[in-house]
């Protein structure tokens, strides 16, 4: 068993799994976004598109092409409350670190909690901070490009 990529600490098939599988669906959203993030890392992006509230609206293109090109690092949840969860993901995309700090907003669609927007929010890589991939390494002497 291998350790979710949500950083849940628990292991991929007791954690987003059942959500990616549709055996469960998230009762939170912060269970939703973090069940979203490892889609993210795992390249499944039909999942993505289901659980975002305009899904028959977008093009998915963008996303699946990113994702391609991604080496997802770690995931770090600030905070989170009813309707929002504000998170900082950390990512390699070519030879640099980006970080993806967001107020990501759901709405409950029949019963389902999906995601609506986001808000972006100021993206400080900060070098000192352990690394997010749980290295328990410095970020600066770890992952960060």
């Amino acid at each position: 068993m291998s350790t979710c990529p949500c950083k849940s600490q628990k292991s991929y098939e007791e954690c987003c799994k059942a959500f990616h599988t549709k055996q469960k669906l998230p009762q939170t959203p912060l269970e939703l976004m973090r069940s979203r993030y490892s889609a993210y890392v795992l390249g499944l992006i039909d999942y993505i598109i289901e659980t975002d509230t305009y899904s028959t609206q977008k093009d998915y293109t963008d996303i699946e092409t990113f994702s391609k090109g991604v080496e997802w690092i770690g995931l770090e949840v600030v905070c989170s409350d009813e309707e929002t969860v504000t998170f900082k993901a950390y990512y390699n995309i070519g030879d640099k670190t980006q970080i993806l700090h967001e107020k990501s907003f759901f709405v409950k669609e029949e019963g389902i909690w999906k995601y609506d927007k986001g808000e972006m929010l100021s993206a400080k890589i900060e070098r000192n901070i352990p690394c997010p991939c749980g290295s328990g390494k410095k970020f600066k002497k770890c992952c960060l490009r």
